[in-house]
């Protein structure tokens, strides 16, 4: 079975989607003349906008919240350090990288994603599923990442965080990984029982306040180091691009790890960011397009980059043993996979080996257990996608949740290069159907970021109307405009 599961996901994430992520990346930050730096501050400035003329669906800050507990999890601890134990140093540069020009292909999707939007329920639903159906008039595709969505978001990712939590609760605190693997499972089912508004609330006071926190700790370590920092910073550029000669042999190891744990992490293009940024009442679908392109940042440019720095300042990654063994250089201790045991040490070298273990544990189980809100909402949108228009859809939404909380807790119970690899094939699946269609309906978003420009430099707030940019099945925001104007 594991190499039943290691086969596909080498299929999966091939060199060609490696490929097609970064063209992908390219072509829209080109295409939208690098909205990404352009607009910056405002990005910044439309986080806190609010839209009081509708009652339905949740705030700007909200959806950035929701997007960024997708976006900040066990990839920004485990995922980091497993980035550079097998791809070295130079892979922080290419999730760097993939992060910047991946903000193009953010703004994309969420932007196509309010365009095509549906309101159901009091709630706006929307997302690849809904875009590829309305943009592309192509149903059996749309269908087909539904199903993907629902699969990856409700089984497959899940376990990969819960996973990550309860082997550090394990090593730190030494609980049984079953016991932690229960709490958590409990401890989620009470959360997401409450819907969309309480998985929001939780997530725009637990992501942003955790992620504060971590980024100071890892700062505290860089001063701590400050004498190494400039050489570490030189060191991971070198490796990026082959020059550094102890690794230049594993060059391309080292981009297809980074551009795969940059996705994985920051999720550009994979289309789950574009399902959150549906749900975000506005204006004008280019505002949440430019709040979930910054929200990229956050995750790679700030998070990602603390944990790669802390690592990589204090040599807590991996040397290799006599026998090929992986060895933590600060502690000569040999581990099976380096996970989340090189950030530890590298907070450990601060606090003590005992200390940054807790934290870093606790510091995980708030940014995992945040991502797992998210998978839920991605699976739950789709779900309603798929059987919404019946009967059907209270019961299996109830399926849903019992399903994840029962894969939270078998997370807990399998060996984490299992759980790595399922989670990367439904991400990789995920991301060739988002991103060959997004490409397809690249014109709709860039004539949305044009009619947004427009009117900012007419000195007006900027409304959507689609029909005059002749852009159709437009639903919502077409019967929005006829009740305005009623």
């Amino acid at each position: 079975m594991d190499h039943i599961i290691e086969t596909i996901n080498g299929f999966v994430w091939s060199p060609a989607l490696v490929v097609l992520c970064l063209v992908a990346a390219l072509y829209f930050s080109f295409g939208t003349r690098f909205v990404q730096v352009r607009r910056f501050r405002e990005m910044f400035r439309l986080l806190f906008a609010k839209d009081k003329s509708r009652k339905e669906g949740i705030s700007s800050f909200q959806a950035f919240a929701l997007a960024l507990s997708g976006r900040v999890g066990t990839g920004n601890i485990v995922g980091v350090a497993t980035a550079i134990g097998y791809g070295g140093p130079g892979a922080i540069v290419w999730m760097w990288i993939i992060a910047f020009f991946g903000a193009g292909t953010a703004f994309a999707e969420s932007t196509l994603a309010q365009i095509f939007k549906e309101s159901h329920n009091g709630q706006y639903r929307g997302g690849p599923a809904y875009y590829i159906e309305k943009g592309l008039n192509c149903k059996w595709l749309a269908v087909v990442f539904a199903l993907c969505a629902v699969i990856a978001a409700g089984l497959f990712l899940p376990p990969v965080q819960s996973n990550g939590i309860a082997l550090s609760f394990a090593d730190t605190f030494h609980v049984e990984a079953w016991w932690v693997g229960l709490a958590v499972a409990l401890l989620i089912g009470l959360v997401i029982i409450g819907g969309v508004k309480r998985i929001a609330n939780v997530a725009k006071i637990v992501a942003p306040i955790m992620a504060v926190i971590y980024v100071i700790l890892s700062i505290i370590v860089l001063i701590c180091n400050a004498s190494v920092v400039p050489s570490v910073f030189v060191d991971m550029i070198r490796s990026a691009f082959g020059m550094n000669e102890a690794i230049g042999g594993i060059l391309g190891s080292t981009i297809a790890w980074g551009v795969k744990r940059g996705i994985y992490s920051n999720e550009a293009g994979q289309g789950t960011g574009a399902i959150v940024a549906a749900a975000a009442k506005v204006s004008h679908p280019v505002k949440q397009g430019m709040v979930q392109a910054f929200s990229v940042y956050i995750d790679t440019l700030l998070v990602c980059t603390a944990t790669a720095a802390m690592i990589l300042a204090t040599k807590t990654y991996n040397v290799f043993g006599p026998n090929g063994e992986i060895l933590v250089a600060a502690q000569g201790v040999a581990v099976a996979d380096p996970g989340v045991t090189y950030t530890s040490a590298a907070l450990g070298t601060l606090l003590g080996a005992k200390w940054g273990g807790a934290v870093i544990s606790i510091a995980l189980f708030f940014f995992a257990f945040t991502t797992i809100m998210a998978y839920y909402y991605y699976a739950e949108t789709n779900l309603v996608y798929l059987f919404g228009k019946g009967r059907k859809e209270k019961l299996l939404i109830w399926v849903l949740r019992f399903c994840l909380i029962g894969a939270v807790f078998f997370g807990s119970l399998k060996e984490a290069k299992i759980i790595w690899d399922l989670g990367d094939i439904g991400v990789g699946a995920m991301a060739w159907i988002n991103i060959i269609s997004i490409l397809l309906l690249s014109r709709v978003a860039f004539k949305a970021l044009r009619s947004y420009e427009k009117q900012k430099k007419e000195g007006k707030e900027p409304v959507f109307n689609p029909k005059e940019l002749n852009i159709k099945n437009a639903d919502f925001w077409e019967e929005y405009e006829n009740n305005k104007n009623e």
